[in-house]
């Protein structure tokens, strides 16, 4: 069955809210497999979460440092076999990624191919946040996945009151959602999570705590080793973190990678843009925002300007969850 057949928008005074559901073909994501009896002890000592542990139903957010604790990459993981965890990121990182990662495999009995050809993934976001229902055939726990109209449903963090899920089904299948044609709401709804997505514009530019994703939970500091660990470590415990992710909007999106300007110090580059998004109205117009990587004490002094100290202005707007005052 075909759900939402209307508009996805209903529009109140103030703001934007979802009346229907959304399905939106992720054309800018891809999937690797790693499949082999030491997959998840392979990936345990590759990302900045905890694999071993990862059960089959269960998804979890991570990160791939570099050497200096430099985010190559971001992952939604889940597990869906004993020796097989999926691992969707970014479409246009996910060829280097990949060759890097099969670069440390060795003698593990782990596999890593690119998936995207087998596996279409859908964003999904639904009016209204989920209950538990044990007739509902899709997931209401956090980081839980679900069978689902021959695919499997992610929860992802909800958004702007809506309930996401990244919806992982052969390539081919036909969402039980009506498509939409357009991704600017599933677009929208990303930025407003506050969840961070690293692009190729965004390699290396981050340590996982500027973007918050330990906040999210991306990050496990009780696992083992992996690249970058040691830096990732010092940032949390030493408190000497002073660039955090912020949430904005303004009159304009901006771009990922794109520099951005502070009024308190026009002189050179606060930070850089992690993820925009632009919401247009049936009525003309549209909506800007963008979750902004920055050093705090520039983005709680005034104004930011995004693309130069001139640009276009962009103000704070509050993320779903708290930044600890303690690592300001």
């Amino acid at each position: 069955m075909i759900i939402g057949a209307m508009s996805p928008l209903a529009h109140a005074a103030s703001d934007l809210a979802l009346s229907t559901p959304v399905a939106v073909r992720l054309a800018d994501w891809g999937v690797i497999r790693a499949k082999g009896d030491e997959a998840a002890a392979f990936l345990n000592g590759q990302l900045t979460q905890e694999t071993l542990k990862l059960d089959v139903g269960q998804a979890r957010l991570a990160g791939y440092c570099s050497p200096k604790g430099r985010l190559l990459a971001s992952f939604v993981m889940w597990r869906v076999a004993a020796d097989e965890i999926l691992l969707a990121c970014s479409a246009d990182l996910l060829a280097p990624t990949l060759k890097r990662l099969s670069m440390f495999v060795m003698r593990a009995k782990c596999k890593l191919t690119d998936a995207s050809a087998e596996i279409a993934l859908w964003g999904v976001a639904l009016p209204g946040l989920l209950h538990d229902d044990a007739a509902h055939p899709v997931p209401t726990a956090p980081d839980a996945t679900s069978e689902l109209a021959g695919g499997t449903a992610i929860r992802l963090a909800d958004a702007a009151g809506a309930t996401r899920l990244l919806w992982a089904a052969p390539a081919g299948a036909t969402p039980p959602w009506a498509p939409s044609a357009s991704a600017d709401v599933w677009n929208w709804l990303e930025v407003q999570s506050g969840v961070p997505r690293i692009v190729a514009s965004t390699v290396e530019a981050f340590v996982p705590q500027m973007v918050n994703l330990e906040l999210v939970g991306g990050v496990n500091f009780q696992k083992g080793c992996y690249p970058g660990q040691e830096i990732v470590a010092r940032s949390q415990y030493r408190g000497t973190l002073k660039r955090r992710m912020v949430l904005a909007e303004g009159a304009s999106a901006g771009v990922a990678g794109a520099e951005v300007f502070a009024a308190a110090d026009p002189g050179q580059p606060a930070g850089q843009i992690v993820l925009s998004a632009s919401l247009p109205h049936p009525d003309g117009g549209a909506r800007h925002a963008a979750l902004i990587e920055v050093k705090r004490a520039l983005a709680e002094a005034g104004e930011l300007h995004l693309g130069a100290a001139d640009g276009p202005v962009v103000r704070l707007r509050e993320l779903p969850y708290e930044i600890p005052a303690e690592q300001a």
